[in-house]
């Protein structure tokens, strides 16, 4: 398995995989279609072999503890950004285990420091919390609630990695 940069031919198959993977939190494929235009470094696509793409990653520079609501277009990547963003990360059920996931925040933090930007944020959902606490994420606690746009439902946490 290896991830490459996304394409716009690739938006059928994440938009795919994106309903396969987060069936209650729906998005529309232009939301997809703006973070690959907007941010394309930011964006990948997980490819098995034999098995075309089986995973993605969408992810921009962004502002700290104001995360972009849930199926909402976001018009442009504020500048100066304080910290990277990562929208959604999926990986279908039959390659998770694989290290894959791991192997692309390793990328996106890299990514972030030749930003300058100085932390990493998320919206953990579908009860990965753990999965990005082992990749070195904290809740933030000091958020008012654990889903500050009010779209992503109970289970979710703002999630954030100061980087050294």
């Amino acid at each position: 398995m290896s991830w490459r940069a996304m394409a716009p031919g690739d938006l059928a198959d994440v938009d795919g995989i994106a309903a396969r993977v987060h069936p209650n939190y729906p998005e529309d494929r232009r939301v997809f279609a703006e973070r690959l235009r907007l941010h394309p470094d930011g964006c990948r696509v997980l490819l098995a072999a034999g098995a075309g793409i089986a995973g993605y990653v969408l992810s921009h520079p962004w502002q700290l503890g104001r995360p972009p609501a849930l199926n909402v277009l976001i018009g442009s990547i504020p500048s100066p950004a304080s910290t990277y963003y990562i929208h959604d990360l999926a990986l279908l059920p039959e390659v998770r285990g694989s290290g894959s996931a791991t192997v692309i925040v390793e990328e996106l933090i890299r990514h972030a420091r030749a930003l300058g930007l100085t932390s990493l944020s998320l919206i953990a959902v579908n009860g990965s919390t753990q999965f990005w606490e082992r990749q070195g994420f904290a809740v933030d606690k000091a958020a008012a609630a654990t889903d500050p746009t009010g779209s992503y439902g109970g289970d979710a946490n703002l999630m954030i990695l100061r980087l050294a």
